[in-house]
């Protein structure tokens, strides 16, 4: 009973991060546009250079949060964790030029790295036969924050692009007050100081190397890594598909979008309980997995723009996927090295957000182009298709021989807990 409160502000913390992120997808361009001086051409490359920031702050700062978690505890990395959030999206808000408005995306990479410690709150207090749900509930909180996040933040923007930067801070800082109150310890004493002895550094490549010691996490990682290539570049040239292929609108982008949130939170936060359980996890990984790739594709060869939307109903089911992979590599590790894994882990997820929007959006330039042997504006969400195929291959082949195992403890000392060479 005493997790509860725990998890309901891990759930919290999620939905907020991502709403916060929701918040800005509508204005942040048009606040580069205003203070580059309101050329678009400059704003849009401007623009992609801050995404970037973000995400290489992401990439060398989710291991090194996610190690200083284990060693000094979940709860004060998270509470120092949000509150550099809410105060930097007060200095967004505030911005008088590029250069300060970069300084924020940079500092708001680092202390968004937090998804690293709520994953491995997770599966700090979540029994391993249960990690599913705990995960499929940060799953839910990625979609409701997609689905609440853009739709406030346009309506917000309507009256001034600086509003919703406000507004991110406030929740923000609501919910650090709301956890600095509730929010219990998950890591033990005994398990931070086991941490404390066998971690040799904080460096953002050599925590990297934790994935090594783990050699079916580590296949999974690469799994995981193209997985979220695919995704990423779907991201990136979502609006440009749907605009050359259909002529949508910014309207009619933003309901697909909330359509593809709302069924992420339907499957991941109630579906998930009962289909991985029911599929078991190893399956339920590798059909997720082959939804998408299915997805993908669809979404590139469909002739007709309300066909989309069956689609996405079809590759919400695949959102299974999340929960169950996470569950499978929680089990894998030592509990004293989570916070670790899950740090590389977003690390890498970092990495992905830079190169996918690369891929995506040059394939999409090329085969709209006069020098493309066919018109193709789907060509990008091919290659996400041939990508999340090769993540398929990789997970079937991590997770070979999974049913024959134990389930892990993830107890220091205990004899199931999962060796490295698991």
């Amino acid at each position: 009973m005493r997790h509860r409160p725990a998890l309901g502000f891990i759930f919290f913390t999620l939905l907020l991060d991502v709403l916060g992120f929701g918040l800005l997808i509508p204005v942040a361009p048009k606040l580069v546009q205003q203070l580059e001086g309101g050329k678009l051409q400059n704003a849009a490359w401007i623009y992609g250079l801050l995404v970037a920031t973000y995400s290489i702050m992401q990439f060398f700062f989710s291991p090194i949060l996610g190690a200083l978690s284990d060693r000094f505890g979940r709860r004060p990395v998270l509470l120092v964790a949000l509150f550099g959030s809410g105060l930097d999206y007060f200095a967004a808000a505030l911005a008088p030029n590029l250069l300060v408005l970069f300084i924020t995306r940079a500092i708001n990479g680092i202390s968004g790295a937090s998804f690293t410690v709520c994953n491995a709150y997770i599966a700090d207090v979540t029994p391993p036969e249960r990690r599913h749900i705990g995960f499929g509930l940060a799953g839910a909180a990625f979609g409701l924050g997609f689905v609440i996040g853009p739709l406030l933040g346009g309506l917000l923007g309507h009256y001034d692009i600086r509003y919703p930067f406000w507004a991110a801070g406030f929740l923000t800082l609501i919910n650090w007050l709301y956890g600095y109150f509730v929010l219990p310890e998950s890591l033990s004493r005994e398990r931070r100081e086991h941490a404390a002895r066998t971690q040799a550094n904080l460096n953002p490549l050599g925590t990297m190397g934790v994935l090594a010691r783990y050699p079916r996490v580590g296949r999974m990682a690469a799994a995981l890594f193209l997985v979220n290539l695919a995704m990423f570049g779907l991201h990136s040239t979502w609006v440009l598909f749907t605009d050359e292929k259909f002529g949508w609108s910014s309207v009619q982008v933003g309901l697909s979008l909330m359509f593809v949130g709302l069924g992420a939170a339907v499957v991941q936060g109630g579906l998930a309980r009962k289909l991985i359980p029911a599929l078991g996890e190893r399956n339920s990984l590798i059909y997720g997995l082959g939804v998408g790739t299915v997805a993908y594709a669809a979404y590139a060869l469909v002739p007709e723009g309300w066909m989309i939307y069956v689609v996405v109903v079809v590759a919400s089911l695949g959102g299974i996927c999340g929960p169950a992979g996470q569950a499978i590599i929680t089990k894998s590790v030592a509990s004293h090295e989570q916070g670790a894994v899950q740090g590389s882990l977003m690390g890498l997820q970092s990495i992905a957000n830079i190169l996918g929007p690369l891929i995506g959006t040059n394939v999409f330039a090329y085969f709209i182009s006069d020098r493309a042997p066919i018109h193709f504006p789907g060509a990008p969400l091919m290659v996400s298709s041939v990508l999340a195929a090769g993540g398929t291959v990789i997970a079937v082949w991590a997770t070979r021989g999974m049913s024959e195992e134990r389930a892990s403890t993830n107890e220091p000392g205990d004899a199931t807990t999962a060796s490295p060479g698991s």
